[in-house]
């Protein structure tokens, strides 16, 4: 029996070699399914078959309008990307900020169709910020000519601890306002889907794996620092959500036992000493005026020596707090993503330098840190990820009501 045989059948005979095909036929089509394009060489890797075996499945499914391969480049070299086609398999992303609302849909096979994003007020309610992405929903689907009944689903992403046995938002968010509220029972109302509800920093870590540079990592954290800071941890290929939906909270990891009151009620968080309000709040200090993100990005690259400063204490302060997470789970890669990207090495220097001076020398050195590529549509992109990936949520994904229960039978 071949090695293919064995890895796809676990050593039993299957009685034709038509039933092995389809066997691995649908072995890739379930790889392509949760990670999006990947090359035929990254296909081979991820399902234990060897690269002639893959290039035949490939060819079959072309054939059959199940997949379609295009060139791309991998490791600066050129390759063939594979991805499955479903039809009318849509996927809906929220992601909810601070400040804003964005909303993309996407396809199966992790292919963006179009996205949407809008302003909100500081402060903005559930249920106003609910209405109005419905209706950025609606507007980008008649855009793009799908149905509502071409919709899989909505990936929600919230700027905070998400308490998944009650899918409601605790104390310590960003948005206060939506603390305590059964956001479930309302996207479901506003949107008529299936919702599938996360913190933002969690989708951003699994948009690294399904969108971004690391479809193949097993062991990731991604870091999202903005008016808050938070982390998503990827372990063993999967999202890490511990005991009741709650991880990953390390911008409420003590720093300065004497510093000042975080907004979690505890004190010297690593938030009141590293997040883009502090920097927008010590540099409007020394201007007399209201500094902005952009502002500061620009000042940086410009050199100025202030703000060079404060990004520097910002990121020896962010790698101390990342070499405790290095040092107990000993990650891949790290990536850091938010408002602040776009410092790219300004900002990453100083990090990698505390996370190598907290670390133990090993892990310290073997652990990539580097700036997330995909911009401020991460969480979005995740989002959209939660939905397409749906065979592998969670059992805390939001209840459906009756009357979307029965549409889906």
């Amino acid at each position: 029996m071949s090695a293919d045989q064995r890895n796809s059948l676990g050593g039993t005979n299957p009685g034709s070699q038509s039933a092995l095909r389809e066997l691995n036929e649908e072995r890739v089509l379930s790889v392509l399914r949760n990670h999006g394009t990947l090359t035929q060489a990254a296909l081979a890797r991820a399902t234990g078959l060897s690269t002639a075996t893959i290039s035949n499945i490939v060819k079959s499914l072309v054939a059959a309008n199940r997949a379609e391969a295009s060139p791309t480049t991998s490791s600066g070299r050129r390759a063939i990307g594979v991805s499955v086609i479903d039809a009318a398999d849509v996927a809906v992303g929220i992601d909810f900020g601070r400040s804003h609302v964005r909303v993309v849909l996407a396809r199966s096979g992790f292919r963006l169709l179009g996205e949407e994003h809008t302003a909100l007020p500081v402060g903005h309610r559930a249920e106003e910020s609910i209405s109005i992405a419905a209706g950025m929903l609606k507007k980008l689907r008649a855009d793009l000519g799908i149905e509502h009944s071409q919709l899989l689903g909505a990936g929600i992403g919230i700027p905070g601890p998400i308490d998944h046995r009650t899918m409601t938002v605790i104390r310590g968010a960003i948005l206060p306002e939506w603390v305590g509220i059964d956001i479930a029972s309302q996207l479901q109302a506003a949107l008529d889907l299936p919702v599938f509800i996360d913190n933002d920093s969690n989708l951003g870590a699994l948009a690294q794996i399904t969108w971004g540079e690391h479809q193949v990592c097993a062991n990731l954290c991604f870091l999202k620092i903005g008016s808050g800071i938070g982390s998503g941890l990827i372990l063993n290929g999967a999202l890490h959500y511990g005991s009741i939906g709650v991880t990953g909270e390390i911008g409420h990891s003590t720093i300065f036992d004497q510093g000042l009151i975080c907004r979690c009620g505890n004190r010297g968080c690593l938030e009141t000493v590293a997040s883009t309000g502090i920097i927008i709040e010590l540099l409007s200090r020394a201007e007399g005026v209201p500094i902005t993100i952009e502002s500061i990005i620009e000042r940086a690259h410009a050199g100025d020596s202030a703000t060079l400063r404060i990004i520097g204490d910002l990121g020896s302060a962010v790698g101390h707090a990342l070499a405790n997470v290095a040092n107990l789970l000993s990650p891949e890669v790290i990536v850091v993503g938010g408002p602040l990207a776009p410092l790219g090495e300004i900002l990453l220097e100083p990090i990698r330098r505390g996370l190598l001076r907290h670390a133990i020398p090993v892990i310290g050195e073997n652990t990539a840190v580097c700036m997330a590529l995909l911009g401020d549509r991460a969480e979005a992109l995740g989002a959209a990820a939660l939905v397409l990936r749906r065979g592998q949520v969670p059992s805390f994904v939001a209840p459906l009501p009756p009357t979307i229960q029965e549409s889906l039978r």
